[in-house]
């Protein structure tokens, strides 16, 4: 290797070397994280397999308004701010709650959707809720107005140049040899091993580890979600997503008089099932946050397994008027990719199976820091020079 060449590899193995000890610790909390919540859904479905079905009767089921006042004249449970509604008549709807002044969510409710009885909160619904924003914004105040988000982003960068990095420098001489590349050497020991172990099994999980945070990155810097969307999406989706949002202290073009009473689910939810028919299977239908009148509604279709491959509307809940619709069918190719982020970025876009290997490479992320961390130790041991009898350095290498 030329000396050029020794010079660059040393300079990456410096940059290697310092980004993996900032972010050791951070890279494996985000990654054991993100393993947790894998199979968030099938578990949440075990758990609670008691409470989100009903038994089917021959009468019609009440409908959204109906249900919640029922459900409020019981006891006070707080606003309510979205409820999910199945074409199947035997599952339970699930109503969530907008939070309080203090910040906190009440949990949902699983609700029988015949007489508003109350089947019970979701088991496992807080944990994985503080999970996520652990994930996310590593639960630091603001959420994702917060730091955190900012902070998981560069971990995210960090671990791209780490990727690069360790490719570049673990380059073997016989490249086209699959078992220099894929095949650890358990016979070593020490820091030969774990030398082996960091830079194989590492390999082993590149790929994955690009997509993560690739897709990851989406979530925390508002520049790389735009140019995404740019590269990805046709000209008028692109102009329509950048459209700035209108600021509280703006005054609103056509203001509409505030409704005479609060604005309620049963015009939207008539809307949907006029206009999606019997091929939706669920429909989440969400209240403005503020004193506006359009609920958004997101709706699944019948068998689909992802849960980013879904329509999306929304509809003036006064005069029950689509505003605008969003259809999965309708898209390219490269505004499907943006729909399904999120399976992407936790494997589920390729079944059970991408899960399962998400959530593997994930868990794995400590294996990194441990032996990277070991690495670094036992080379500041060989540089360091040992003192002899006579009090001459001898050296350590």
């Amino acid at each position: 290797m030329s000396r050029v060449g020794h010079h660059v590899k040393a300079a990456l193995h410096q940059i290697h070397s310092i980004a993996g000890l900032v972010l050791a610790l951070l890279l494996a909390l985000i990654a054991l994280t993100g393993a947790i919540m894998s199979f968030e859904d099938e578990i949440g479905d075990y758990l609670n397999s008691g409470i989100m079905q009903v038994a089917p009767r021959q009468a019609p089921a009440l409908m959204p308004d109906e249900l919640v006042a029922r459900l409020k004249a019981g006891q006070d449970l707080g606003k309510v701010s979205a409820v999910t509604l199945s074409s199947d008549p035997a599952a339970a709807v699930r109503v969530r709650f907008a939070r309080d002044e203090q910040g906190a969510r009440p949990t949902s409710l699983y609700v029988d959707p015949y007489d508003a009885r109350v089947l019970g909160a979701p088991r496992g619904e807080e944990f994985f809720a503080t999970v996520r924003r652990l994930h996310r914004w590593l639960l630091i105040p603001g959420d994702a107005k917060g730091w955190g988000r900012q902070i998981t982003g560069v971990a995210a960068l960090g671990l791209i140049v780490m990727l690069i990095s360790g490719l570049v420098l673990r380059w073997p001489r016989r490249a086209g040899s699959v078992k220099m590349w894929l095949k650890p050497n358990l016979g070593l020991s020490g820091r030969g091993l774990h030398r082996s172990l960091h830079a194989v099994i590492g390999t082993w999980v590149l790929p994955v580890y690009l997509v993560m945070t690739l897709t990851g990155l989406w979530y925390s810097f508002d520049w790389y979600k735009d140019g995404v969307v740019w590269l990805l999406s046709r000209p008028e989706v692109t102009a329509a997503k950048m459209q700035p949002k209108i600021s509280a202290k703006q005054p609103r073009a056509a203001a509409r008089p505030e409704p005479v009473q609060p604005v309620g689910f049963d015009l939207a939810w008539s809307t949907l099932q006029r206009e999606a028919g019997d091929r939706f299977s669920k429909a989440l239908l969400t209240l403005p946050a503020g004193s506006g009148t359009v609920i958004r509604i997101r709706s699944w279709p019948k068998h689909s397994t992802l849960d980013t491959t879904r329509d999306e509307f929304r509809v003036d809940a006064v005069t029950g008027e689509i505003v605008s619709a969003e259809r999965y069918a309708d898209k390219t190719l490269g505004e499907k990719i943006i729909a399904n982020v999120l399976d992407i970025h936790r494997g589920a876009f390729l079944g059970w199976p991408g899960k399962l290997a998400f959530m593997i490479a994930a868990a794995l992320m400590p294996l990194f820091s441990v032996t990277g961390i070991l690495l670094y130790l036992s080379r500041r041991r060989l540089r360091r020079p040992a003192q002899s009898p006579l009090g001459r350095l001898v050296p350590g290498e």
